[in-house]
């Protein structure tokens, strides 16, 4: 079977660190761009060292590509991803999806009705922090779990290269749609049940850095799983202090923090110290470091099997902004607010 042509959607910061994962990926190659800007394929092979097609309409490249990688701003994505699954083409997303329910039902739809795979860009499950702590989980260490946080502090000031459009409610939408979302889909990941009910609060710092933002920068979400058991997600840009992705899960046998574990299931260790595990965390905001190259190549092989992806396919990240949404709801209403009021 031939590679699967990749045509990339934006030419921003992501858009190359998607390019460059490629690159390492078996099965696909990435062929075309598609920039508001006309783009020269002697200097796109000059940059990237592959050959590669410019398009400034995404009409025009849907013909010559396989796959539409969207990495362009968020309120882009809806009628991108329609369309190009209404030609037919596999879909890869950048987080977040869209920026309203009913938006993302309807690429839902699209999606279903081409019968075409999709993933969207939840890639911190494909980080070494994540594989570890669901390995714990799942060989019982913790026993049951019954309260997790997750959390996202980075501050996404003027020095971050999204920042001059990320501040306008038009295109960040939220904090959480906008980035801490990764937090609350890897907390959903490590629950692995469905959630009920969610209230969240939202501020904003009085940082004259941050005052271009149009909506609350800081948000804190509490969630009600099915079975009562409970968890947080904390979505922090407007911090002023280094990149920090905290996880802690708490259970009837033991408990793990970021990289620290304490299991009343593992013989010798002791009960005043935590025990370090050697596991590179997620301590980067940059895409570059980002885990792209596993989920990838999880959508690609998914793709030639015409099965199920594992992980970040469309329906489960569907779901993590099913609940997105309720929280961003919850802080707009100051309620409480079940995740049955945005049916599917």
């Amino acid at each position: 079977m031939s590679d699967l042509r990749v045509g990339i959607v934006g030419f921003g910061w992501v858009a190359g660190a998607h390019i460059e994962t490629f690159k390492n990926v078996r099965g696909a190659r990435v062929t075309a761009v598609c920039s508001r800007r006309e783009q020269n394929s002697a200097e796109l092979k000059s940059r990237f060292g592959i050959p590669l097609k410019g398009y400034t309409r995404l009409e025009d490249m849907l013909a010559d590509v396989d796959v539409v990688d969207i990495c362009t701003p968020h309120p882009l994505h809806k009628d991108q991803a329609i369309a190009a699954a209404k030609a037919g083409k596999h879909l890869i997303i950048e987080k977040p999806l869209c920026l309203s329910w009913s938006d993302a039902l309807a690429i839902r739809d699209a999606i279903r009705a081409a019968r075409v795979k999709a993933c969207v860009c939840f890639e911190v499950r494909y980080s070494a922090q994540a594989m570890l702590t669901k390995s714990i989980l799942d060989q019982g260490l913790l026993g049951e779990v019954h309260y997790a946080e997750v959390d996202y502090f980075h501050g996404i000031g003027p020095w971050y290269k999204q920042f001059e459009w990320n501040v306008k409610r038009e295109f960040g939408g939220s904090s959480l749609l906008t980035a801490g979302c990764h937090a609350l889909d890897t907390l959903l990941y490590f629950m692995n049940e469905p959630v009920e009910e969610v209230t969240s609060y939202s501020t904003k710092s009085s940082s004259t850095v941050m005052a271009p933002y149009e909506y609350d920068t800081t948000s804190s979400t509490l969630l009600r799983f099915k079975s009562g058991k409970v968890g947080k997600a904390a979505s922090v840009i407007d911090c002023i202090q280094p990149y920090y992705f905290h996880s802690h899960l708490v259970g009837s046998e033991g408990s793990l923090l970021d990289n620290k574990l304490h299991s009343a299931r593992l013989n010798g260790l002791s009960k005043s110290a935590w025990s370090t595990l050697n596991v590179p965390l997620i301590d980067s905001g940059d895409v570059k470091d980002h885990p792209y190259q596993p989920q990838f190549q999880a959508f690609v092989d998914s793709v030639e099997r015409n099965e199920k992806m594992a992980l970040t396919d469309f329906d489960t990240a569907l779901e993590s902004h099913r609940v997105i949404f309720a929280a961003d709801r919850s802080a707009a209403e100051r309620r409480s607010v079940r995740i049955s009021e945005f049916p599917l």
